[in-house]
């Protein structure tokens, strides 16, 4: 029995029957990541000491029938933009290589409470800037189906090590698909949740008015377990919903029969790869076969959705990454220093990489004086746009249906020289962001041998509808239980 392979209703299930422990489960995940992880590069760190603390705590709850929820003793990674008190929190970035947060974030004080096990921080792209895990300044992250294949981004390094049965849920950010894209190139499921339904606290921000924590997990089921536990209001962040968190796993095995699909029509168009075109056809005959309604719909911004998402988010990161000056925390370099001002210029010289720079220029120069109306303040009109595009598609329909990514997972080194041509990988996914919906991310087939994602998205707050119509197609499909055979 390969137990990081299991999905949390089935190790919880074995926990409660006392057929494993926590301890037991944990060791082997970690024998599992020590050995395995060489090849992927999933992690940045392995948290070995605190993960075998937190599981015996488990343990003993379970043993006490104490504060038992369904993630007690369940171990899972973060992504490494999130704050963990007493654990390294690099961003996968040279300036914040040694920053060992003094507090947690929300997210992973909830994550404790509930007695789930963090087995490490995993890797990413450089403050999440990119989309196949190549940015980070530390390593590569390779996918797990394909070793000479990205494994997409920036949270790349959660969905390999939860792709390669690295730990049983991971927990990623997603700022653009950040989790989505990288759930749908490594064959698990993710969510984007509505915008402030999970609190950012403790979250090192790329855009703050776009970034949400999600999970990635093995089915729909086990992503709305998770989300049950790290939703909900909390008072260090004014944008979480003052409302109560619904019990996502209600609905889930209700009939979907009779519910709408709309399926966008500008998001078929020519350049989609032809095996996941035909895989996501596939997924749609699925449920009609299923009695759900078909219908197609329009978002006729959609053609702007990629130059609002990157003007917004290079403006935004521009002012969040302005902090970062080694005058405060993380790297601080002084070699022969005239000034205040030469201190910042080293710095950020040295411990930002290409692309991080690449991104604060741009931003910087949309948020100046001569350029701020022409390029931000109408950045931000259309993004008004886009929102009521979702809003009026959404009120004809339950949820929208597309392709996760117009292709599998590319080759490492293969976009890397062309920015613009890595832009467009994310063309399917940034448009939640900015309207602040919710989009889950399902396993939908293979092309090329390579896993194809299908994306379903809602209206905001509905995270209960994708997991339901989610769930009920993964009950017709296996596509989701595939392993890679790493």
């Amino acid at each position: 029995m390969q137990l990081p392979n299991l999905t949390i209703r089935e190790i919880h299930q074995l926990l409660l029957t006392k057929k494993i422990s926590s301890v037991e489960l944990t060791q082997a995940t970690l024998q599992r990541a020590h050995e395995i992880d060489p090849k992927i590069n999933s992690y940045v760190t392995i948290t070995d000491d605190l993960a075998l603390e937190q599981a015996r705590q488990a343990d003993e709850c379970l043993a006490k029938g104490e504060n038992i929820t369904p993630l007690t003793g369940i171990p899972f990674a973060m992504k490494d933009c999130i704050s963990t008190r007493g654990v390294r929190t690099t961003c996968s970035s040279k300036i914040l290589k040694d920053y060992v947060p003094q507090y947690n974030a929300t997210v992973t004080n909830k994550l404790a409470d509930a007695g789930a096990v963090l087995i490490g921080k995993t890797n990413m792209d450089e403050f999440g800037m990119g989309s196949s895990c190549e940015n980070s300044a530390f390593f590569n992250t390779c996918n797990p189906w394909d070793l000479t294949c990205v494994p997409g981004g920036s949270s790349g390094g959660a969905a390999a090590a939860m792709s390669a049965g690295l730990c049983n849920f991971s927990i990623g950010e997603d700022t653009g698909g950040s989790v989505r894209m990288p759930a749908g190139f490594c064959n698990v499921t993710g969510i984007k949740p509505t915008y402030g339904r999970v609190s950012r606290y403790g979250l090192i921000a790329l855009v703050s008015s776009f970034d949400c924590i999600g999970p990635m997990t093995r089915d729909a089921y086990d992503c709305a377990t998770v989300l049950e536990t790290i939703a909900g209001h909390d008072q260090y962040d004014s944008t979480t919903f003052n409302l109560p968190v619904p019990r996502y796993t209600k609905n889930i095995g209700k009939s979907v029969k009779g519910m709408t699909i709309g399926i966008p029509k500008e998001y078929f168009v020519s350049g989609m790869e032809a095996g996941v075109e035909s895989s996501i056809q596939e997924a749609i005959r699925t449920y009609e076969k299923l009695g759900m309604v078909v219908r197609e719909v329009s978002l006729p911004n959609t053609k702007y959705a990629l130059p609002v998402y990157y003007l917004l988010l290079f403006a935004e990161a521009s002012s969040n990454l302005a902090r970062f000056d080694g005058t405060r925390f993380g790297l601080s370099v002084a070699d022969n220093a005239k000034d205040v001002l030469d201190i910042y210029l080293q710095t950020r010289r040295e411990g930002f990489g290409d692309e991080v720079k690449r991104r604060i220029m741009l931003g910087a120069y949309a948020l100046s004086a001569g350029y701020y109306d022409a390029y931000y303040l109408k950045a931000q009109k259309v993004r008004t746009l886009l929102r009521r595009d979702f809003e009026l598609a959404l009120s004809a329909v339950d949820i929208l249906l597309a392709p996760t990514c117009p292709t599998t997972a590319f080759k490492l080194g293969e976009k890397t020289s062309d920015p613009l041509e890595m832009y467009l990988s994310d063309i399917y996914v940034v448009a939640t962001n900015p309207a602040g919906v919710p989009a889950l991310s399902l396993p939908a087939g293979f092309s090329n041998n390579m896993p194809v994602g299908m994306q379903l998205i809602g209206k905001h707050l509905d995270e209960q509808s994708l997991f339901q119509i989610g769930h009920a197609y993964q009950q017709e499909t296996d596509w989701h239980k595939k392993l890679p055979s790493i």
